[in-house]
């Protein structure tokens, strides 16, 4: 690995907008009197994007006036400071909400380090612990967890607390090295108690921010400032399991739509069936990120350090737009490049992380459009027809370049909409080309595609259903759930894994959020009855507490509609609903209907559909908590935590009970071999699952 020098090191923290600090070979004891007080650091201490020599630091510290401070920051070999190894002065503001961010270098890899701030009088914030990557040719595993989606207005984050009291408790060489948060770190759309006094389904809503300006749509508020968007981030890391969290690990953080908005693609926003340009919204979103989140992003719109320089922008109506789908308007321009999120970090020898952005580049989504209402149906609640589905997603190219003039959707014929439209991209043009030349070009064992989106597809057998129980389905085939993901962007997922096999890359796994439940299978670009290649492994994490599929449908779904049996059914022995949703999706309907009909899952799980899902090992469509990766030179194993549902805080120190434990495993395959995956229940019961 090159030596980076400290003139190449200031030029990356000038790159990155932080502070520069150099680390010196032998430590000293530390002459600062630094006396603890986390109320003026409500927020605390956070590092993130460790590289095998450098760590980003933050914190915030509450204002005393509107007068600039410049901070002291320590990193040190030991918890008690004897032997610090690097010291620097950073400036907080008011134009950076008061924090800052400090690049740490010179470091050693693969080494636990401490690090604290103080004020100009000693007054100081809590002690951090972060740790450097591996150098680039160290061969030892790689640990690290991948999580996504808390909602602390109506859930708890007991995960983080379940994370710690494992990780404390474990021998050095199993301890984790970093967390990874695809996206969702907050949830821009917040409700205030009074506005549903009944609560989101049985949770109740917590009092946690309120916007300083915001804008209300029907009984929910969004941010509509830089401010409120500070405002809710600070909301979420006075969580104190979250913040712990922060405070023991690196965190390698990437934004999905909620660090934005809901609906959000490009800069543009989507309420009540109507997209408006949010060009000013999405510069205010980007710029809390880079001010809360100690990430190694580009912010090219100016050279301060303790601040982020946000480009002028207004919102402007998009109306051009490229071959690829991406508004050509300035000011979108603009606002999605005020900073960029797509990078790459390397741990050793058997990891590289290639980290993509899924919001700001992507195509409008084929089934957000007005036009695609008269595709869905109560009758088949989630579920569309899957040639339906693939007509839209290629667009113009479908079909060679002559795609249809109407879609059938049982016996109506309705106008194609995207026929003289792009095929749907999620990445865009220009960070697709970046992260298959990364892929091409990685060297480590293992390729890891951290996705805040899920590539595996989601589809149910509805064909199969027995005439009489409900209306015809509409379609002669398979029926897709609309996930906005790879999972239906056919064209563009079949575009990369046919690179991966054609270029004979190996050890290519995606990790993914987004979709509230856990998923392991196998990334293959079709299914039965067309030709089913894997060409990697993915895998999707549960939510830390925002409500999933399951939970919507215990509380939305009627409960006389009659396929009620496939998603929330219950054998004759149950007392309560079980989550059969995840016995359509991994066997199908027969199996459904089984289970209602006897209870006796063995007999569900043996009229399994094998053509439905050879691609999936897994499924929870209600699971919460989060999911551990062990890369070695020979395999890569992920084990799903499961935790019940977190509608209140734990008290206990680790964080409540377990619901399940599950464990694949995947042997390093060889060019030319598709690889295999092997599920382990270790605790507790998942038996709709597998």
């Amino acid at each position: 690995m090159p030596t980076i020098t400290r003139r190449s090191f200031i030029e990356m923290a000038f790159a990155i907008g932080a502070t520069a600090a150099w680390s010196s070979p032998l430590g000293t004891k530390s002459r600062t009197q630094w006396r603890e007080r986390r109320d003026r650091f409500p927020e605390g201490v956070a590092s993130g994007d460790p590289d095998s020599t450098s760590v980003l630091l933050w914190t915030r510290c509450l204002p005393d006036g509107e007068r600039p401070v410049s901070l002291n920051v320590e990193v040190a070999e030991d918890d008690l400071f004897t032997r610090v190894v690097a010291t620097a002065a950073a400036p907080v503001s008011a134009a950076s909400d008061w924090t800052c961010r400090v690049l740490v270098g010179g470091l050693k890899p693969a080494r636990v380090y401490w690090y604290r701030f103080s004020d100009p009088e000693g007054l100081g914030s809590r002690i951090g612990r972060t740790i450097t990557a591996p150098d680039v040719e160290d061969p030892r595993p790689v640990l690290f967890v991948f999580v996504s989606c808390q909602n602390a207005n109506d859930g708890a984050q007991n995960a983080y607390r379940r994370m710690i009291f494992e990780d404390e408790r474990a021998p050095e060489a199993d301890r984790l090295g970093f967390v990874l948060h695809l996206g969702d770190f907050i949830y821009e759309i917040v409700w205030y108690p009074e506005d549903r006094p009944q609560g989101m389904y049985d949770r109740r809503l917590r009092d946690i921010v309120r916007y300083p300006h915001g804008e209300k749509i029907r009984d929910f508020h969004i941010p509509t400032t830089v401010d409120d968007y500070r405002a809710v981030y600070r909301a979420y890391l006075s969580d104190p399991d979250l913040q712990d969290a922060r405070a023991r690990w690196p965190f390698v953080n990437m934004w999905d739509n909620h660090e934005f908005s809901w609906l959000g693609w490009q800069a543009l926003q989507i309420f009540e069936g109507k997209t408006r340009p949010a060009q000013t919204r999405k510069v205010a979103a980007n710029q809390a990120f880079f001010e809360y989140q100690p990430a190694r992003m580009a912010k090219p719109s100016g050279p301060s350090l303790d601040r982020f320089d946000p480009p002028h922008v207004t919102d402007t109506p998009i109306t051009r737009f490229d071959d690829h789908g991406l508004g050509q308007e300035p000011n979108n321009l603009a606002a999605i490049g005020s900073l960029t999120g797509y990078r790459a970090l390397r741990w050793g020898r058997n990891v590289e992380l290639i980290v993509t952005d899924q919001r700001s580049y992507r195509s409008e989504e084929p089934l957000g459009q007005s036009e695609a209402k008269l595709l869905l149906s109560d009758d088949f609640p989630e579920f569309i027809p899957e040639e339906v589905m693939e007509i839209l997603d290629a667009g113009r190219t479908y079909n060679g370049g002559q795609p249809p003039a109407s879609i059938r959707f049982g016996n109506t014929e309705i106008a194609n909409f995207s026929k003289d439209r792009p095929a749907q991209t999620i990445l865009g043009a220009e960070q697709k080309a970046w992260f298959l030349d990364r892929l091409r070009t990685s060297k480590a064992t293992w390729k890891i595609w951290g996705n805040t989106t899920a590539t595996l597809d989601m589809r149910a057998d509805l064909q199969n259903l027995p005439q009489g129980i409900t209306k015809p389905w509409p379609g002669p085939g398979d029926a897709r759930v609309d996930t906005c993901d790879h999972g239906n962007a056919y064209v563009e997922r079949s575009e990369i894994y046919d690179f991966v096999q054609e270029n004979g890359i190996t050890g290519f796994a995606t990790i993914a959020g987004d979709r509230h439940s856990f998923w392991a299978g196998l990334a293959a670009k079709s299914l039965p009855p067309g030709k089913f290649t894997p060409v990697g492994i993915a895998f999707v994490t549960g939510s830390i507490s925002a409500p999933g599929f399951v939970e919507a449908f215990e509380h939305g779904l009627p409960k006389d509609h009659p396929l009620l049996s496939l998603y929330i059914g219950k054998g004759p022995n149950d007392s309560r609903p079980q989550p059969t949703i995840n016995l359509l999706l991994r066997h199908g309907v027969r199996s459904c209907l089984e289970y209602a009909r006897s209870g006796d899952i063995a007999k569900a799980r043996a009229l399994s559909n094998p053509e439905l899902s050879p691609h999936v090992s897994f499924v929870d469509m209600g699971g919460h908590g989060y999911s551990v990766v062990r890369a070695t030179s020979d395999s890569l194993e992920t084990e799903f935590v499961c935790i019940p549902r977190p509608i209140e805080r734990s008290d206990r120190p680790d964080g409540g009970p377990l619901a399940y434990r599950a464990r694949s495993r995947t042997a390093l395959w060889t060019k030319g071999e598709a690889p295999k995956l092997e599920m382990q229940i270790l605790e507790g019961a998942a038996k709709f699952s597998i």
